[in-house]
């Protein structure tokens, strides 16, 4: 009879090898524990993926969608409808952007690359200031939507555009000599966007009406004066105002006589 043998054990150095060949994490993966909780809401801080769509680009779709929010708002903007003008699925368009509020961020971003700043090293300060802001206030103008969602659309300052807008206002700020020049910013563009808010505003609700300016204005002027009959500060405001044959020149009147008052007072600022 055979005479019975045990199988042959593996060696130490057998085991060893099995050992190393079993799946480790990479030394440079993330891990859950060192990932971020929660990621930085702004498409600025999230890295793009690669395109994946040829025929359609992250710029493309920015482009159709601030010609949507010019033409009817940010309530008529959606994903689907974009996708619809783009003939692209609302999957094609969130390999681009995640999010509405990641587009918003974008035509924020495009926009500010149409604002205009004159040289740091302008000769004349107050009038490179007035020509940033009425370069501002034009392009708020032809974007109403723009100046309403200035502080809802996400870390839209984190963009390319409106850092290179800032950056060239700061230049301009520091190189005049003011003390502190983002309080100087901040006061120029706080009257800008207030009034550029308002001032789009009404520009929408004209152009709702179906009516010129002129003719808006027409229609609302007896009505306006019954309701300021009986307040004599206001009476004469709005006789003038119904004899006012050119509104855009009385909307930049407005505008130009408040910058006036906001430089004046920012001169004072700098030092002797």
């Amino acid at each position: 009879m055979a005479e019975k043998t045990n199988p042959p054990q593996p060696t130490k150095a057998k085991v060893k090898a099995k050992e190393v060949k079993a799946p480790t994490r990479a030394a440079n993966a993330p891990s859950k524990a060192n990932s971020p909780a929660n990621p930085i809401p702004s498409v600025w801080a999230r890295q793009q993926s690669p395109a994946e769509q040829p025929a359609l680009s992250r710029a493309s779709i920015v482009r159709e969608a601030i010609v949507m929010l010019d033409a009817d708002g940010i309530e008529a903007l959606s994903m689907r409808k974009l996708g619809a003008r783009l003939n692209a699925g609302a999957t094609s368009l969130y390999r681009h952007v995640a999010t509405k509020d990641e587009l918003m961020e974008l035509a924020v971003d495009e926009v500010f690359g149409e604002i205009s700043v004159p040289p740091a090293d302008s000769p004349d300060w107050r009038a490179a200031a007035a020509e940033a802001a009425g370069s501002f206030r034009a392009a708020a103008l032809r974007h109403p939507w723009l100046s309403s969602v200035l502080g809802q659309a996400g870390l839209a300052y984190l963009g390319p555009n409106l850092m290179a807008y800032s950056e060239r206002l700061a230049a301009l700020f520091t190189n005049v000599g003011f003390p502190e020049p983002s309080r100087a910013i901040e006061a120029l563009l706080g009257y800008v966007i207030g009034m550029s808010t308002t001032e789009a505003a009404w520009l929408t609700t004209v152009a709702r009406s179906g009516e010129t300016e002129i003719d808006f204005i027409a229609r609302l002027t007896p009505a306006a004066q019954q309701a300021a009959s009986d307040h004599e500060h206001l009476v004469e405001a709005y006789e003038s105002a119904a004899l006012t044959a050119d509104p855009v020149a009385n909307r930049d009147a407005k505008f130009a006589y408040g910058l006036d008052v906001i430089l004046d007072g920012l001169a004072l600022r700098l030092a002797p």
